[in-house]
């Protein structure tokens, strides 16, 4: 048996792990010490007696993973994001965000729902984690609908699939863990989802507006509030701004030249100012103290599955798994868009059964490979490329769109963390009420992502001005 056909059967029984429910971080890390130990005694011919060393030689290879991948400078960047979200709803910006957008556009058919989806996509740029995102919301937003008469899977439908939004709009920590997989850089990658992070939250507010029409019960418009009023709620909402700000011309020098730090600065910066301003509105030690703990818990949950799914990943690179792939991809006799739109629907059967960024770590070592392959190489040029573009700009599109889809698989049942943590927040909704309320917005996340793959200058054109 060859490394390949170790490779596909490590595989396979790494699906089967998952699909019976053991978690992805156990799951991974097993199949690879299962399938290096395998592939190490291959090569000593199966001999008895050097299974132990084969052990040996597996274990060590493992062991390297966690320090020498987890100590990239780049990953320090997920518990800074985290924790500027989590010390943005304990300083009260989350409910003067949402109050300034419930102000401004509660007017309209299924309004408290729009000022939701606006206010999320403002706290999504400086919080990192969709989970967090839905969290805060499900507690500000969801009992504001209900109170004037909102259908209440709706209202926590709205709350789950706005909180995707954190997945796309930097600053985003899986946004990070694609660009340290694919090796690519990382302020490029954030830089580039900002537009289609917008793009997302506007087909999300057409899709309400329309459901509001059709269906006045479902979501009534709040009027009464005054110019006076709207005006007056803006200040309590500039302090976000004011950090995203900072964050995006610490990373991008908005003069021109060279940039004042790296992205890891510009989060730590971040943070550091909604420090200060959580501190100046008077945050109490217990708040802190929850804001860390928070964070922490967060971050050690996505460090163990980055810990787990890297070491099935190193074997992967030792049965060439993803080398085998790219030339079996490459040889279809189908047009490579047809095959990339394939590719993305396997990701939604596949984000079904696993979290976005298990899914991501466990498919992009074999899949992004082949995607390169298909538009012809790294270094190909737009001009010579299948996709029309050079091949930094695959790699940037590319991320975006399996980010849209990791977006997707957090409001897709039976998985979808965000619908389990609304649930979690809310006890007076099932987890069904909430999957039955995301459910028109598979079909907001299925137009959106169609019109990023017909269109790539939506992800393009913010990153190509720099």
């Amino acid at each position: 048996m060859d490394s390949i056909d170790i490779g596909l059967w490590v595989t396979g029984g790494l699906l089967v792990l998952v699909l019976t429910g053991m978690r992805v971080a156990f799951a991974a890390a097993l199949a690879g010490l299962v399938g290096l130990v395998w592939i190490f005694w291959a090569k000593f011919g199966y001999d008895p007696d050097r299974f132990g060393k084969a052990l040996t030689v597996a274990v060590k290879t493992a062991g390297q993973v966690p320090h020498s991948k987890v100590s990239s400078q780049a990953l320090s960047l997920i518990p800074t994001f985290i924790l500027i979200g989590y010390l943005a709803y304990y300083a009260g910006l989350t409910r003067a965000l949402f109050e300034a957008a419930k102000r401004w556009m509660a007017w309209v058919p299924g309004g408290l729902a729009v000022s939701t989806v606006f206010a999320t996509a403002g706290f999504a740029a400086v919080s990192g984690a969709s989970v967090a995102t839905s969290a805060v919301f499900a507690r500000i937003a969801i009992p504001e609908m209900l109170a004037i008469g909102y259908n209440k899977r709706f209202a926590a439908g709205v709350v789950a699939a706005a909180g995707t939004l954190a997945s796309l709009i930097p600053p985003s920590a899986i946004l990070v863990i694609y660009a340290i997989i694919v090796e690519q850089d990382v302020g490029k990658l954030l830089l580039a989802g900002f537009v289609p992070g917008a793009f997302s939250a506007v087909i999300y507010v057409a899709l309400i507006v329309g459901i509001a029409v059709v269906f006045k019960s479902v979501g009534p418009p709040v009027t009464g509030f005054t110019w006076r009023q709207r005006f007056a709620s803006l200040p309590g909402a500039l302090p976000i701004v004011f950090v995203v700000v900072i964050i995006i011309s610490f990373v991008y020098n908005p003069f021109g030249g060279d940039a004042w730090g790296t992205p890891t600065e510009g989060g730590a910066l971040g943070a550091f100012v909604v420090f200060c301003m959580a501190v100046f509105r008077g945050m109490k030690w217990a708040e802190f103290k929850s804001a860390l703990l928070e964070t922490a818990k967060l971050t050690v949950m996505i460090f163990t599955i980055i810990w787990g799914v890297l070491i099935y990943v190193r074997f992967l690179g030792f049965a060439d798994l993803p080398g085998a792939f790219s030339d079996w991809i490459t040889s279809l006799q189908m047009s490579p868009m047809l095959i990339l739109v394939c590719i993305l629907l396997a990701y939604a059967v596949l984000g079904m059964f696993m979290d976005a960024i298990g899914m991501l770590l466990l498919t992009l070592p074999v899949v992004y490979p082949a995607v390169m392959a298909l538009n012809g190489g790294e270094a190909v040029s737009a001009a010579d490329s299948a996709f029309g573009m050079s091949g930094p700009m695959c790699a940037i599109w590319f991320g975006i769109l399996v980010v849209k889809m990791a977006e997707f698989c957090l409001i897709t049942p039976p998985i979808g963390l965000n619908c389990f943590v609304v649930a979690g927040v809310r006890p007076d909704l099932s987890v069904q009420d909430v999957f039955r309320g995301v459910m028109p917005f598979f079909v907001a996340d299925a137009v959106t992502i169609a019109l990023l793959v017909a269109f790539p200058q939506i992800v393009l054109w913010l990153p190509g001005q720099v």
